[in-house]
């Protein structure tokens, strides 16, 4: 049986639907089903989180970018757990005093899994 070819598809349906969202100072990429370390966010384990603050969309319509936001569109997830990143060390030093310091520290974070991107109507 020979190949047969389709139709050539087109550009934008090939793309994925992608946002950019930014959730505690930080911008991330973020598509359906993604899931995402983020800061922590003061919720609970199983909860639902709507972020409002939509850089930029892109689905089958083409790319749409906010000045600086986008009015309507919204980013749907659910928080999974609560967490700490692996401890840094950080040293303080002082020349010929014989001073120092070892401090250590974890960042806490947020483990989500977005849900649902809504694009405004």
């Amino acid at each position: 049986m020979p190949f047969e070819h389709s139709e050539p598809k087109n550009e934008r349906e090939v793309l994925f639907v992608f946002a950019i969202v930014k959730i505690g100072g930080k911008q991330y990429k973020v598509q359906d089903g993604d899931i995402v370390f983020v800061e922590k966010l003061n919720c609970e384990e199983g909860e639902s989180v709507t972020f409002t603050e939509v850089l930029a969309i892109s689905d089958t319509n083409g790319f749409v970018a906010g000045n600086p936001t986008l009015a309507g569109a919204s980013v749907e997830a659910s928080v999974i757990k609560h967490g700490k990143d692996k401890k840094i060390y950080v040293m303080t030093y002082k020349s010929k005093k014989n001073q120092k310091k070892k401090m250590g520290h974890r960042q806490p974070h947020t483990k989500i899994q977005i849900k649902a991107i809504t694009a405004q109507s």
